[in-house]
């Protein structure tokens, strides 16, 4: 997967319509099915869960199914891109106990990995104003820069590839 720019801006506006869109579907949706079962299958007992949970987990698999279906629309571009990149990075993140000893013997495949999740990091974190990490972001990316100089290897995020994990 490759890091692309992104613009903030919209990135923000988008990823906001969705979430206020997928939390009052989630509220009117779940409502509305467990009024409805209530409705038509009242319990003498007065207890109503299995009626509601019923009802917010049909809302919550139909605004999943809705959002698979869309995900390729034009509008979610920057959203799916960001989620898309979020996976890789966590998929990442899964394996960097293997992936740090690895680049510190040489293995250059583990070194683009780790220099893909700092730059990956880096761009999420800027999307979401999330500044406070960075200074150790740059140490990290300092150390693993050494690690590369020693090792004589040109580390560049494009090289990436979801493959090269596959090995650690």
């Amino acid at each position: 997967m490759k890091l692309i720019q992104i613009d903030k801006a919209r990135y923000r506006k988008h990823l906001n319509y969705v979430i206020i869109t997928c939390i009052a579907s989630l509220t009117a949706g779940s409502l509305g099915i467990a009024q409805s079962l209530i409705a038509l299958f009242p319990d003498p007992s007065g207890s109503h869960f299995h009626w509601n949970l019923t009802g917010v987990i049909i809302s919550a698999v139909v605004i999943g199914l809705v959002l698979n279906k869309i995900k390729n629309n034009h509008f979610m571009t920057e959203v799916t891109y960001v989620w898309q990149l979020k996976k890789v990075l966590n998929r990442i993140n899964r394996k960097m106990m293997k992936l740090k000893p690895a680049s510190e013997e040489g293995n250059v495949n583990a070194m683009i990995c780790i220099h893909y999740s700092y730059a990956g990091s880096r761009l999420l974190w800027e999307l979401d104003d999330n500044t406070i990490i960075m200074e150790q972001l740059a140490l990290d990316q300092a150390a693993l820069d050494g690690l590369a100089s020693k090792y004589n290897v040109n580390l560049q995020a494009e090289d990436f590839e979801a493959s090269m994990l596959d090995q650690f």
